[in-house]
């Protein structure tokens, strides 16, 4: 008796909304700190955690189901980045121990802000051919470890602090943009917020 094989297609939301909101969220409670607007780091540790990290890691598995290799790849780098500065919070905050906070080495973390700007180079030119929002909030994304690691190996502190401040506040605005625009342009079925077309350079 022949066997009949059937495939079966599982149909998927695209996350990306919910992958730029938590992004937003996250970068917006951050950039507040970095802007002196907030104290401490306490209460940004959760929303890096479950914005940050998980909204970006559901989002990152979704796409991997709908074979974008782009999004998974990118939503899943910044959602552990987020669980690694969360953790890193938290060992400076004596949370696992006087031993660990005492050994802080904040070079470390400059290291690992270089290699996420290598990343975030990669990335940039992939949005540029994705849509004209993505490529701004990566390019931001680049001017943020950029900051982040100048200020990390004590290099221009004034200046590199201020120019992660203010691109991670960028960041957090046109990820809101580009949330509502994936939701919004979907929900009504035409361009209700545009989001500027590939730069066409590369495909």
């Amino acid at each position: 008796m022949k066997e009949e094989i059937q495939k079966v297609k599982i149909v998927c939301a695209d996350p990306s909304a919910l992958g730029l909101f938590g992004l937003a969220i996250v970068t917006l409670v951050a950039s507040s700190q970095k802007m002196e607007i907030t104290e401490g780091l306490s209460f940004i540790v959760p929303w890096a955690i479950f914005l940050g990290a998980f909204a970006q890691l559901y989002a990152s598995i979704i796409d991997a189901k709908h074979n974008n290799t782009f999004g998974m790849t990118a939503f899943g780098a910044y959602a552990f980045f987020w669980l690694g500065v969360a953790s890193s919070w938290l060992i400076k905050m004596g949370v696992f121990g006087p031993e660990l906070a005492g050994a802080v080495d904040p070079r470390q973390l400059g290291f690992a802000f270089v290699g996420y700007l290598i990343f975030s180079v990669f990335m940039t030119i992939g949005a540029m051919e994705t849509n004209k929002v993505l490529f701004v909030i990566f390019f931001l994304i680049d001017l943020l470890f950029i900051g982040l690691s100048l200020n990390s190996f004590e290099i221009m502190t004034e200046f590199s602090h201020k120019l992660a401040a203010y691109s991670e506040f960028l960041i957090a605005m046109f990820s809101f943009y580009g949330s509502g625009a994936s939701v919004l342009n979907v929900h009504f079925g035409k361009t209700f917020l545009p989001v500027g077309k590939p730069f066409g350079i590369f495909k």
